[in-house]
């Protein structure tokens, strides 16, 4: 009967531990949920213990280990008798993510200069069926301006630009472009109802990236890309 008391007196601690380990863990992965929605705001101080105990239906230590283990990674700030705030940098979410909540002048900016080496790259490396792929893409964007359709222009646009990262010959160039058109996609989603109107206004330069690429002519295609990248608010 003592040795049944004693293995379950040393069992029972453990199995509580790993039960309150699995509780902090999950308030971490609910409270970076909450940040990729928006709910919690860059530079914004978080709720206070009490009310993320009620949100998240667990006790104060889990409540308190989660805010720590999101300290450590860099997430959030904690600032005694101030509160505890979101950083503007979230290093343990991934990058599609955090671009979500980019500002998309910061977004362009990068994007300009990724274009810029995927454009030079495109100009001297493409392959014809690079080419062939460019301008299917180019043909549905102004078919879907001439059909006066924004979504599908939109995505046209993407599929165009991506085309040409596809024919830089750079994998990493490409993947890097690919995380930056969740930003692009949605910024489109978001632009006025002028937003055909910047489509169909920038075409032409479109058009000039495109037989700057084809006739290999780096100068030519960095100014057609600078261009575009310059009227596309």
């Amino acid at each position: 009967m003592n040795s049944d008391n004693n293995t379950i007196n040393l069992i029972l601690p453990k199995t509580l531990y790993v039960c309150d380990m699995k509780l902090y863990e999950k308030v971490v992965n609910e409270i970076k949920k909450d940040i990729s929605a928006g709910i919690y705001k860059t530079g914004e101080k978080i709720p206070t213990e009490s009310e993320l105990m009620k949100k998240y239906s667990v006790g104060r230590s889990s409540i308190r280990e989660a805010i720590k283990t999101l300290a450590i990674s860099g997430i959030l700030t904690v600032q005694q008798g101030a509160g505890t705030y979101l950083n503007a940098s979230k290093p343990d979410l991934p990058i599609e993510e955090q671009l979500q909540h980019a500002h998309f002048d910061d977004v362009n900016a990068v994007r300009r200069l990724l274009e810029q080496e995927i454009v030079r790259l495109a100009t001297e490396k493409h392959q014809p069926e690079n080419i062939a792929e460019i301008e299917h893409a180019l043909a549905e964007r102004k078919k879907a301006l001439q059909e006066d359709d924004k979504q599908k222009c939109a995505e046209a646009d993407i599929a165009f630009h991506t085309s040409i990262a596809n024919a830089s010959m750079n994998p990493v160039l490409t993947t890097l472009y690919h995380s930056f058109t969740s930003i692009i996609r949605n910024f489109f989603k978001h632009r006025d109802s002028k937003g055909l109107t910047y489509f169909a206004m920038n075409h032409h330069l479109h058009e000039e990236l495109l037989t700057a690429i084809k006739s290999r002519n780096v100068k030519r295609s960095l100014k057609a890309i600078e261009n575009i990248l310059d009227n596309n608010h």
